[in-house]
């Protein structure tokens, strides 16, 4: 077998848990290292994931002075930039989690950054390793639909508010939005092949978030839990997005693609209060089209399979780092992702469309 890559992680929270045990299930890989801003956190992270000689590290500067052949970057999202910024800079792949960044100035940048340096920069976004999620971008981009002109993304939960780093805008960057509608946002335009976004018109609100009858940091909360977006798309295409944390309501419907030929309708996989949003399986897909002149709704056959999303994302991008491939998930995508985010929230400030304007990198 080859020599085993040896990773460091940077941030000990609870999604860096998930990491480690994605590099945990793979024979090519180590953890050679950990870093957390908080005294002690980053030693404490070893003993709970059982890292047996992994260095600590209360600076990440440190651990990227490390002979490391990439990193995961799992901090909150505030320290997402710098982070990523500096282990790019260091010459380390980076596989980071979502929300790419707090603002659009600072994904640029990164992707920038990123370019400049030669260094591969990929987001996490499991979903995308569903087969289902497969066969949902493969109707859409085989052309049986027509062309298609509308499509609808989001979701909701009727209870499901964080809380800590993720209700504090200077933190977090945003809400719902960033948190679970970037999953929603992915689905959809890596479907359409990611086209560039020109105008949005949007309305946010956080009326759970801010009453304490049904958040206990009702105080601290200063991002939003709800919004819905109208956002025009290059190719003529338009995108109804719609995301919640919290509502009076069992769902916000399906993802639709309409064409004019054929539409298809996706359903999330999941059931309960905090389920019915695009963060992990695909539930059903059905495709309505017309034969032989009937209306005809065909259930699409899906895959009943036991694969773990997150594993997969790990190893995908272990796998990009030692065979040399790009970015299985790159940032100049989802830098589209987070113009959309950043849109949705200067418009719903300004209670008027805007434009989106996304710089020549």
């Amino acid at each position: 077998m080859s020599r085993k890559l040896r990773f460091g992680i940077i941030g000990g929270g609870g999604i860096a848990s998930a990491h480690a045990r994605g590099y945990r299930a793979l024979e090519d890989a180590e953890i050679a290292a950990v870093a957390d801003v908080i005294p002690g956190k980053a030693e404490a992270f070893i003993q709970k994931e059982g890292l047996q000689g992994a260095a600590a590290f209360d600076d990440h500067r440190k651990l990227l002075e490390l002979d490391l052949d990439g990193v995961s970057i799992c901090t909150p999202n505030m320290a997402h930039y710098q982070t990523t910024v500096d282990a790019l800079r260091a010459g380390k792949p980076v596989l980071l989690e979502k929300p790419m960044s707090v603002t659009l100035e600072e994904a640029v940048d990164m992707v920038q950054t990123a370019k400049n340096t030669g260094t591969m920069l990929s987001i996490g976004f499991q979903p995308r390793y569903d087969p289902n999620m497969k066969i949902v971008n493969d109707i859409v981009q085989s052309g049986q639909l027509g062309k298609v002109y509308f499509v609808e993304t989001g979701g909701g939960r009727r209870r499901g508010m964080p809380g800590g780093t993720f209700i504090r805008k200077e933190l977090a960057g945003a809400g719902a939005m960033a948190d679970i509608g970037c999953y929603s946002l992915d689905m959809a335009l890596n479907a359409l092949g990611y086209p560039k976004p020109l105008t949005v018109s949007a309305y946010t609100s956080n009326y759970f978030g801010t009453n304490p009858k049904y958040h206990r940091e009702a105080e601290r909360f200063d991002v939003e839990d709800f919004g819905v977006a109208m956002i025009r798309l290059e190719g003529d295409i338009v995108l109804n997005y719609k995301i919640s944390w919290a509502m009076h309501m069992d769902t916000l419907g399906s993802t639709m693609f309409l064409g004019t030929d054929a539409g298809l309708k996706i359903n999330p996989a999941g059931s309960g209060p905090w389920s019915g949003v695009w963060d992990g399986r695909v539930g059903s897909v059905t495709l309505f089209h017309d034969v032989m002149g009937h209306h005809t709704e065909s259930k699409i056959p899906l895959h009943d399979h036991q694969i773990h999303l997150f594993n997969e994302k790990v190893r995908d991008f272990v796998d990009a780092v030692r065979h040399n491939r790009p970015a299985p998930i790159p940032g100049e995508q989802i830098l589209i992702n987070q113009a959309i985010i950043d849109g949705v929230l200067r418009s719903a400030e300004l209670k008027r469309e805007v434009d989106i304007e996304l710089p020549e990198l």
